[in-house]
């Protein structure tokens, strides 16, 4: 049975696309995880899930819906934000909803990791040229607003502060920000990309790391371009940092899954 965070997220779509004044569709949710997808006929709405209990605002999805109309424009494949009607943000339920396309897929298709690196770096490239203003910590930046507003091990804010205080020189650039192989979805027309809030202006390390750490190594293997090492192991850990953390945030809207969140600080840190 959907719990509150999803039954709001549907009230949300159905608010907007009624005031929008669009054809009523009988809603299915597609998605209820970190953000609550709701298919409604050709559009998608994309409402917060569990990510309202650590991103406030609608700055996330604002960054989402420019990056990939940025990328769409240049005919990188990514899914693509609305334009008739606007994809928002727009607002109700006191939720930032946001509209977009609905890309037909195959849920249960996994591309081969030279496919999936090399779609990455396609991205990577159009990305370079991205006139945004992006954030320039990124995961720093959520960590530490998550430590705002939930009550966590001291051990994990220390630990943050510790690897910001050591964070690697190099170049940067804008990046996914969250490119693990299952942000890539198998379209008609190939390999997609989506889920672009995450994107920030930091070391390539950091999307390689994540896409090492949740792919397997002959992912990276397969990436078209070299990654520093010890960025790499750095990046790496603080993702792994930002994995314990977001396990303790999960933990608020699904109880059951705080022994999980807890092994994996004991894990950690052991």
């Amino acid at each position: 049975m959907a719990d509150e965070y999803t039954l709001t997220a549907v009230r949300a779509a159905l608010t907007v696309t009624s005031r929008l004044g669009l054809r009523e569709h009988e809603p299915e949710v597609l998605h209820e995880r970190s953000n609550v997808l709701v298919k409604l006929g050709p559009l998608v709405a994309r409402v917060p899930g569990t990510v309202r209990l650590a991103r406030p605002g609608p700055a996330w999805q604002e960054r989402d819906v420019a990056v990939s109309r940025f990328l769409t424009e240049r005919g990188v494949p990514v899914v693509s934000p609305a334009t008739d009607p606007p994809a928002g943000p727009h607002f109700a339920e006191g939720l930032p909803v946001t509209l977009w396309h609905h890309t037909p897929h195959d849920p249960d298709h996994r591309y081969a990791p030279d496919v999936v690196a090399r779609s990455l770096a396609e991205v990577h490239a159009a990305l370079r040229e991205y006139p945004g203003e992006l954030p320039r910590r990124g995961p720093l930046d959520d960590l530490e607003r998550i430590f705002d507003r939930h009550d966590l091990d001291s051990r994990l804010r220390g630990e943050t502060a510790r690897l910001a205080a050591t964070l690697p020189d190099g170049a940067v650039q804008p990046l996914h920000g969250d490119a693990h192989p299952g942000n890539l979805i198998a379209t008609p027309a190939g390999p997609c990309w989506l889920d672009f809030e995450d994107t920030w202006r930091g070391p390539l390390a950091w999307d390689l790391g994540i896409l090492a750490r949740q792919g397997g190594p002959e992912y990276l293997a397969a990436y078209p371009g070299e990654v520093d090492e010890d960025a790499l192991r750095f990046f790496t850990r603080l993702r792994e940092l930002y994995a314990v953390v977001w396990r303790f945030v999960i933990a608020q809207r699904f109880p059951h899954r705080l022994p999980e969140a807890h092994a994996a600080l004991a894990a950690y840190f052991s």
